[in-house]
């Protein structure tokens, strides 16, 4: 799966050199500089061969085939010159491998993520202020219902068209959006959702899961949970791991904080070397502009620190805040008192809902380990900012269970309207 270091992204190439410019108007991320339009580019007065090597770049991390980033760029050629490129050709010239070249060229599994057209990005807004560019607007109201109903927009044309085309017309080709709807009407403010999957009896039936109540967790039982920042958000040049010294943990601070100010999102992660986990993580994430622009902090919990194995997940798989949960209170939460473990046979083995989650995750392109502690089930929390509490509970009842996440941007989008 692609990296979202900000290094990787940008390699050895004309992008390398205009990054400090980029992140000075808030394109300091690989999410947000993916969904860059040709307007921002317009007002950044980025020249032909970066707005080719951005294009390029960002087909090639949505297709997993980074690795060739840098011999593609450096050909001279375009993203569409080189999908003209013949098979024979991509081989020989550019040492991709048979199942990459067929990736490559097979412009219609290109899955990238966009912005609605009703939110706008930071970044946008920075850039238009600093460059004198038309004033933006923000987003239009919308009331959004509880999260039931998925929309999405696709069609069948290539993917620079997509990229070239500007927002007000009709491109040929958009890749598949997720739109929050629309309803008359918007849950209370104080309206809180507990979402947990299906779990089925295991080895026909002599084996059951305990009855959970659908109750959100309470306030009181969150803000006084202590814990430790591993990584702070990604950013060019921010490393907080020193070499191969062990990573030092800061000082606890009540959980509180991380949503004292803003809306905050906390996927709590059964384990970071996890194929599903990594997986989990990593699709959110690529999805940053979008909460970024309804103002939604992205934070990660963990239940153990295991210096290897943060080092390995912060930025490639999650670029966003990282915290330890040594005391795994928040896990405590998501199981109502009680820490949610299974075993792996009866949790993995014999449910069929766990492998088909397995298998989902690993057709991603994660690859995963087996250390540390892999019992712990995990979940997710969407928190209003100050004393708002809980505005939604996911909880992961089968191994690799995502919440929903038209879900989670349903929920997002009704906090941003409030």
């Amino acid at each position: 799966m692609s990296s979202f270091a900000l290094e990787d992204f940008v390699g050895n190439g004309v992008l390398r050199d205009q990054m400090e410019s980029l992140m000075a108007d808030g394109w300091d991320d690989v999410p947000t500089l993916k969904v860059m339009s040709r307007e921002d580019m317009d007002l950044l007065q980025l020249s032909q061969m970066q707005r080719d090597a951005l294009e390029l770049r960002t087909y090639l991390h949505d297709k997993l085939l980074m690795e060739y980033a840098d011999t593609l760029e450096a050909s001279g050629k375009n993203l569409q010159e080189l999908l003209k490129s013949s098979p024979s050709e991509l081989s020989s010239e550019y040492k991709m491998k048979r199942g990459h070249v067929a990736r490559f060229l097979d412009r219609g599994s290109a899955c990238g993520i966009q912005v609605p057209n009703d939110l706008v990005i930071p970044a946008r807004k920075a850039t238009a202020a600093h460059h004198g560019g038309a004033s933006l607007s923000p987003p239009r109201s919308m009331s959004v219902s509880p999260p039931r109903q998925r929309r999405s927009e696709s069609s069948n044309a290539s993917y620079a068209d997509s990229r070239a085309s500007p927002p007000e017309e009709q491109p040929e080709h958009k890749p598949p959006v997720i739109v929050r709807p629309m309803t008359s009407q918007a849950p209370p403010a104080s309206h809180a959702i507990f979402s947990a999957p299906k779990v089925e009896p295991r080895l026909c039936g002599l084996v059951k899961l305990g009855v959970m109540k659908e109750e959100v967790t309470p306030l009181s039982a969150l803000e006084n949970i202590m814990i430790q920042k591993l990584a702070p958000q990604h950013s060019k040049g921010v490393n907080p791991f020193k070499g191969k010294e062990p990573i030092q943990l800061a000082a606890p601070f009540k959980a509180s904080q991380l949503w004292a100010e803003k809306p905050t999102l906390i996927l709590c992660l059964r384990r970071p070397g996890c194929v599903m986990c990594r997986a989990e993580a990593h699709q959110l994430y690529a999805r940053k502009p979008i909460f970024d622009a309804m103002g939604i902090q992205l934070v990660v919990v963990l239940n153990e620190h295991i210096d290897a194995e943060v080092r390995q997940f912060w930025p490639r798989y999650w670029g966003g805040m990282v915290v330890a949960d040594t005391h795994r209170d928040f896990f405590k939460a998501l199981g109502q008192g009680e820490l949610p473990k299974e075993g792996f046979v009866t949790g993995f083995l014999l449910n069929s809902i766990a492998k088909a989650n397995y298998k989902r995750a690993k057709a991603t392109g994660v690859e995963g380990n087996y250390a540390g502690e892999g019992t712990i089930k995990g979940g997710l929390f969407i928190m209003r900012p100050g004393n708002g509490g809980v505005a939604y509970q996911f909880v992961e009842r089968n191994f690799g269970d995502w919440a929903p996440i038209e879900e989670v941007l349903e929920v997002c989008g009704n906090i941003q309207n409030r």
